[in-house]
């Protein structure tokens, strides 16, 4: 269904707009409740840790996605990590790779994560599998297959909603002449010259009218995990609505930020990182300090105003990642109470993390900013270096 722009929803008028608001709704939940949507985190984690300063002191509340950037503060050593999220799948991931780390050995975590497959997948599941909780077992026991180095896909980054997004797209590469060559060429450029030559033969494909009408399609943002009020948040905002926000950031990316060191875009264009080109956490010399450090982390299958109420502390960390943006246009008296329990788990001098669509976050309760102060200068500067480029603002503030 088209993202149309809100003159269009005046015109069809308000049952009909609330009649396919629905819709898309609903096609959204279909694919997020019975999927593993993210198989990768799509935050920067060199840009959370440098505003987090996490320390062994650090109580970290934050939302799971694939596990990822847990495991990468875990690098800094906080005294905890609670990872929530609503699907069990991301948990069941992140605790797939916590296994990985605490019962095997450096070389299986990097082919698992690093290359997306392994050779003896099923061979060392059975390893892993009495180490799993039994909400991840019942997942890894039907989708373990994802890590099959012989499946059509042949890697695990291409599995899961997101991925099999990324996954379409390179078979949509392959019948335009040169295209793919360009697209690789850029991700494997060793410097800004190159990469823009490569990029400036590859964008005029990657925005043609078909790419524009297919990101204007809610069932395929939903795949990656992109909600209709986001959506809308961009349509309203930028002048070009979807399609012109994404081209103008991914522009910034491709040109200005070194793509020898975006492992974000790799993973989703070659199935795979490098050994140069990855996460932290699928680094060798980081393989010691995890394994030490792991029953720092815990995850919960909950909304995050469940963990709070159930799980009340004094916490000193948040990271929040999107999700409010669903709330604020959704449902903005939860949106309330989880910003009414963040505080009251928090102390003078936390700090809280979170991302937007919009450009800005008009959308968050007046009773919750003057609880915080937020380093917009900060937070600007280090949005641009974002490795990701696919959020409207970044926003940082700590509890007065």
């Amino acid at each position: 269904m088209p993202a149309e722009p809100p003159r269009a929803r005046l015109q069809r008028g308000p049952m009909a707009n609330r009649l396919l608001d629905s819709t898309r709704d609903r096609i959204f939940k279909g694919i997020h409740g019975n999927n593993l949507v993210y198989n990768a985190c799509w935050e920067d984690p060199r840009i959370d840790r440098q505003l987090l300063a996490l320390d062994h002191t650090s109580k970290l509340v934050m939302l799971t996605s694939a596990g990822c950037n847990a495991l990468d503060y875990l690098l800094d050593q906080p005294a905890e990590i609670h990872a929530v999220d609503v699907n069990p799948r991301q948990n069941a991931l992140l605790q797939l790779k916590l296994a990985l780390i605490n019962r095997s050995d450096f070389d299986d975590l990097f082919q698992m994560f690093g290359l997306g497959a392994h050779p003896e997948y099923k061979k060392l599941y059975r390893v892993l599998r009495p180490h799993l909780p039994y909400y991840a077992r019942q997942f890894w026991d039907g989708k373990i297959k994802y890590f099959d180095v012989k499946g059509l896909k042949k890697s695990f980054y291409y599995r899961g909603s997101s991925g099999a997004f990324a996954w379409a797209f390179n078979q949509a590469m392959r019948p335009v002449k040169g295209l793919r060559r360009h697209v690789h060429a850029f991700i494997d450029a060793g410097s800004l010259e190159e990469q823009r030559h490569h990029y400036e033969k590859v964008e005029p494909a990657l925005w043609n009218a078909f790419s524009r009408w297919l990101l204007k399609r809610h069932a395929v943002m939903a795949m990656l995990g992109v909600p209709r009020p986001q959506i809308e948040l961009i349509d309203q905002q930028h002048p070009d609505s979807l399609p012109g926000f994404l081209r103008a950031n991914l522009r910034h990316v491709a040109t200005e930020l070194p793509i020898s060191e975006n492992y974000f875009w790799r993973v989703y264009v070659k199935g795979q990182y490098t050994r140069t080109c990855c996460p932290a956490y699928v680094r060798p010399e980081h393989f010691a300090r995890l394994r030490a450090n792991t029953w720092r982390v815990q995850s919960y299958t909950m909304p995050l105003t469940d963990f709070l109420r159930q799980q009340p502390g004094v916490y000193t960390h948040y990271v929040l990642l999107d999700h409010q943006d669903w709330l604020a246009w959704h449902k903005p008296e939860a949106l309330r109470q989880e910003w009414e329990l963040i505080l009251a788990n928090s102390r003078p001098g936390s700090k809280i993390l979170f991302r937007s669509a919009s450009a800005n976050a008009e959308w968050l309760p007046q009773f919750a900013r003057e609880h915080l102060r937020f380093y917009v200068e900060q937070t600007e500067q280090l949005h641009r270096q974002d490795r990701v480029g696919t959020y409207g603002s970044l926003h940082f503030a700590e509890v007065l």
